[in-house]
């Protein structure tokens, strides 16, 4: 049902995969929006419990889409050099394809402390109980992954290569 990575060398183990959705603290969700258009909007996530975590209004343009149907892409990018001398960028992405849900009950506490955890472990714990017992405008909505890949510029799997003594298969590496 989902493609291949075309480039399958530059594939990320799921290891890594795992790592840059840890380290990152914004992606993009693509859904199916308004007037058969897609709608993709940026915001902030955990990855937590082999999830993605995000919180939402109750009402608008992304609540809407995700309810109407659930079916959701969501990327982030990890890595973004420009290499102007050689016209490209060096690059470590994910793209992630699920279905996104509202949580409820104690999964929607539980992710929603991940959350605060990710975003706010300098504050004290009470204030953070205290914003999330207040928070009752927001739905948690997770991604149920059904399909995950991570990718990165062939530069960098040279260069790991490399590093690692896999001197002999570097430069069939295209």
């Amino acid at each position: 049902m989902f493609r291949e990575l075309r480039r399958n060398k530059q594939l990320l183990s799921a290891e890594e995969t795992v790592a840059v959705m840890e380290r990152c603290s914004n992606g993009v969700l693509a859904c199916f929006g308004d007037g058969d258009y897609p709608y993709a909007v940026p915001l902030s996530f955990v990855y937590w419990d082999d999830k993605v975590y995000f919180h939402s209004a109750k009402a608008g343009h992304k609540i809407d889409a995700i309810t109407r149907y659930p079916k959701v892409s969501f990327s982030v990018i990890d890595q973004d050099t420009i290499v102007s001398q050689e016209y490209t960028t060096y690059f470590r992405s994910v793209v992630v394809f699920g279905k996104a849900r509202i949580v409820e009950g104690n999964k929607r506490l539980e992710a929603f402390w991940a959350l605060v955890k990710k975003y706010s472990s300098d504050q004290l714990e009470a204030d953070q109980e205290k914003e999330i017992d207040g928070c009752t405008q927001a739905y948690i909505i997770a991604i149920d992954i059904e399909h995950i890949t991570g990718k990165e510029a062939i530069e960098y799997v040279r260069k790991n290569r490399c590093e690692s003594g896999e001197k002999d298969e570097i430069n069939s590496i295209s």
